[in-house]
């Protein structure tokens, strides 16, 4: 494999990588998210229940996502991480597009898959790029900057996949979605360089990790799973109540699914970057005096977020619970990059795409597989006692728990300065 040179590119060229890998990112979720604006409509035109909806846009989803990722996270580790993820981003758009030709729900779920698989190929590389493109310094910034991607695809997915599938059918929707991707893939492929590895770290010439040996690794770092943990519950709410936010709005407030899908749009997109950002950025200057703020501000914004996010399932003015959505998002959204940024500063270069991988199994296992099948089963379970609020206690239950995510975060945080000291004091055994 032919690598560039050690710091050998500019800051504007490390910035446009960044750019592209984050458009990479904001397809993923463009693709993976479009199902949740169109739940409503493809509901009714295939006859699916609430729990069908949340196995189809969560667990079987997740289970291939999470699956495909470890192996492909491997060899991300060893080969040419970009050509990998141009690989990924071409196969999930394709995927997508052949989801507007499915006639009942099993070929859609067939063809989920099919993006499940090819999204799994997309955030490891992609993250271990970006810890070789930027320092420690910057690593918690560049990395929040990356995720934003997940709200600029929720923004566009939800608003253009709503006003599409009024407009021209659901189907199409996914034709219009799908078919870009695969052209973008090109131009990652043109652009984009692959950076030395560890360039940028005490270890710069360590060589790459096995399998076994990075769960070794892994082991002695209690913090890693601690934050594995909380990020999962954490999720599990963003995951379970986001992807039944546009039915609850056209249920319980009488939306329209193209009224849902833009404001859902703006301001899940707008107020979830914006916290994604802001926490990696608060993340790297709070850090210089105390390393535990990666983790203390994802605990923090983590408990803000349940007030205004409680407000909004039970409120009754729907202008108002628009607005409670806007601190809600921005807060809840801190944790992600700085999370992820402390996994990677807990290893070895030749390991993060493998850790990248190991967080996200964990993350979205949980998070994206549990979280809407649980909200799903809840809401139809709940049917009977609570009638017309049946999804709205279920969406409760599912906020209630992500405490759950902010203790193990806090475990995280406790044991966060003697993991990073021991990743130090290895490293420099290894030089």
């Amino acid at each position: 494999m032919t690598q560039e040179p050690p710091v050998a590119e500019s800051t504007r060229y490390r910035w446009t990588v960044l750019i592209m890998l984050t458009l990479v990112y904001t397809f993923n979720f463009i693709d993976r998210q479009i199902l949740v604006i169109l739940q409503e409509p493809i509901k009714a035109d295939l006859g699916l229940s609430d729990a069908q909806l949340g196995l189809l846009t969560g667990f079987s989803f997740a289970l291939v996502y999470v699956t495909a990722g470890i192996p492909i996270a491997w060899l991300a580790d060893r080969a040419n991480r970009r050509n990998i993820v141009v690989a990924s981003l071409a196969f999930w758009s394709l995927m997508t597009a052949l989801s507007g030709l499915v006639q009942n729900y099993g070929q859609l779920l067939a063809a989920r898959l099919g993006v499940g698989i090819g999204e799994a190929g997309g955030s490891p590389p992609s993250h271990s790029m970006i810890s070789d493109y930027f320092p420690l310094s910057n690593r918690g910034t560049a990395l929040s900057f990356y995720s934003m991607g997940i709200y600029i695809g929720i923004l566009f997915g939800f608003a253009a996949g709503g006003w599409i599938a009024e407009n021209f059918g659901w189907r199409n929707a996914f034709f219009v979605i799908g078919i870009p991707g695969i052209l973008y893939a090109v131009a990652v492929l043109w652009v984009v360089k692959e950076p030395r590895r560890g360039q940028y770290d005490q270890a710069a010439a360590l060589a790459q990790s096995s399998l076994s040996e990075t769960l070794a690794g892994l082991r002695s770092r209690p913090t890693f799973w601690y934050l594995s943990v909380g990020c999962a519950f954490t999720s599990f709410v963003a995951y379970g109540n986001g992807n039944f936010m546009p039915s609850f709005l056209m249920r319980n407030h009488g939306l329209s699914l193209a009224d849902v899908g833009v404001i859902l749009g703006l301001i899940s997109g707008l107020s979830g970057a914006t916290g994604t950002f802001l926490g990696g950025f608060l993340a790297d200057r709070m850090a210089a005096r105390d390393m535990r703020w990666y983790v203390w501000i994802p605990i923090l914004g983590g408990l803000s977020a349940m007030i205004p996010a409680y407000y909004t399932l039970f409120g009754g003015n729907t202008v108002l619970i628009v607005a409670a959505m806007i601190p809600s998002q921005i807060l809840s959204a801190l944790y992600l990059g700085p999370c992820i940024a402390t996994c990677h500063n807990l290893v070895s270069p030749g390991m993060r795409a493998m850790a990248s991988a190991i967080l996200f199994f964990v993350l979205n296992l949980i998070g994206l597989g549990l979280g809407p099948l649980t909200v799903g089963i809840l809401s139809d379970v709940y049917a009977e006692p609570f009638g017309e609020n049946n999804l709205r206690y279920a969406m409760a239950t599912a906020l209630t728990i992500s405490f759950v995510g902010v203790y193990f975060l806090w475990l995280g945080a406790r044991n966060l300065i003697g993991d990073l000291d021991k990743n130090r004091k290895e490293l420099a055994i290894q030089r």
